[in-house]
């Protein structure tokens, strides 16, 4: 990888984990439903007149867009806002990688390996180690949301893959077109209208700035340079840079927002990113049946197989 591709994937990796930061302070201004449902507003306009029309087909890009951009976002922002720490989010959220692998198993085939078993165990010990610190110091509700938002990202993970979107940045602008009614309907069916209008009318320049930064920077720009990269490089090559995230997130959680990062998190971090790390870097095994059955394609030969997990922020 060329030195301008190296320092390309490390500034993906920080805005994303930044990017748990930016919605600590947004969640200051907007209710979280209706901040998720603006950020994914902003996203899709005017970008879906330039992108050009949609690659795949549209099952794809609204299950995609309700199970990713309504669940897991709608989860991860409403869990932050109960009072999940941003840089615990973005840690506790890698075990993604997790859903995503015994999903896989269950609907592509993809058995894991001894070593994926073993860096899921990893991972899932180090979650237990952040419940434990999180149960102690701050809402376990707020924590398990953030859980169940990750098992959706595994969900949108597998539905990625199946869709095979040739072209990221496209997909993701599509897909970000879905959630915003949902959200907006979820948003005054529990938040309610009267909130919703004081957060719009109250609005300045750091809520809008926390809504351009997530819409356009985190998930534009990122997942744009993110798909680039995968274009260029081999997968096994780019996904480690997303055990970056949440280095990223909670040191600047740390700098930003004052949060106090304890051993037992120290040990959750360590723990978990050593078990996605392993659960994500080595290749799953294909089912015998599904290998006996699977046409020849020799235009992808030589060609590394696209993992599920590579899609973050």
């Amino acid at each position: 990888m060329r030195p301008s591709h190296l320092l390309l994937a490390v500034l993906v990796a920080a805005v994303w984990g930044v990017n748990f930061t930016v919605i600590e302070i947004g969640l200051g201004h907007f209710p979280p439903l209706l901040f998720s449902a603006l950020r994914f507003l902003a996203a899709a306009l005017p970008a879906v007149f330039l992108v050009g029309r949609p690659k795949v087909a549209w099952k794809w890009i609204v299950a995609v867009g309700l199970v990713l951009g309504v669940a897991k976002f709608g989860l991860v922002f409403v869990g932050m806002d109960a009072g999940m720490p941003a840089g615990l989010s973005s840690l506790v959220l890698q075990i993604q990688a997790v859903f995503t692998a015994v999903i896989a198993a269950a609907v592509l085939r993809e058995r894991p390996s001894r070593v994926q078993a073993l860096g899921m165990l990893v991972a899932l010990a180090g979650i237990g180690v952040a419940a434990i610190d999180e149960g102690a110091s701050g809402p376990l509700g707020a924590f398990l949301m953030v859980i169940g938002a990750a098992a959706a990202w595994g969900v949108s993970n597998v539905l990625t893959r199946k869709a095979s979107p040739p072209d990221a940045l496209n997909f993701m602008v599509w897909v970000s077109s879905v959630p915003v009614l949902p959200l907006l309907a979820l948003s005054l069916l529990t938040e309610g209208p009267a909130e919703d209008l004081a957060a719009l009318r109250a609005l300045d320049w750091q809520g809008t700035g926390t809504i351009l930064f997530v819409a356009w920077v985190s998930t534009v720009f990122g997942f744009g340079a993110w798909g680039r990269l995968l274009r260029r490089h081999p997968a096994s090559t780019v996904a480690p840079f997303s055990l970056l995230v949440p280095v990223f997130g909670m040191s600047s959680a740390a700098l930003f927002l004052g949060e106090s990062v304890t051993p037992l998190r120290w040990c959750a971090a360590a723990l978990l990113v050593g078990g996605v790390a392993l659960t994500t870097l080595t290749p799953a095994r294909r089912g015998r049946a599904r290998e006996a059955t699977a046409p020849a394609r020799p235009e992808l030969a030589g060609r590394p197989p696209a993992r599920a997990e590579e899609s973050v922020g």
